[in-house]
């Protein structure tokens, strides 16, 4: 005889939370200093001018200004924060 019961979803019904990742700020948006530009895994956005760049990756303002992304080569692009 089995010693198990036969159970299913009572085994299932564990998952993690949402990282809320992307982009918080587009260009052309007028933002603080500190504000939070990008939330992302790794160096997908490049950080350019007047921006900083947190341990997890977190791309921030370090000045108050407008938002201004660009591309670099083909596939990347980088964000800067102009006065």
């Amino acid at each position: 005889m089995a010693h198990k019961k036969g159970v299913g979803s009572s085994k299932n019904g564990r998952d993690s939370n949402g990282q809320r990742r992307g982009v918080k700020v587009y260009g052309g948006q007028a933002i603080h200093a500190g504000t939070i530009i990008v939330r992302q895994c790794g160096s997908h956005i490049l950080a350019g001018e007047n921006v900083g760049v947190g341990k997890d990756w977190t791309i921030f303002s370090k000045i108050t200004g407008v938002v201004k992304f660009e591309r670099v080569g083909k596939d990347r692009k980088k964000v800067s924060v102009v006065e």
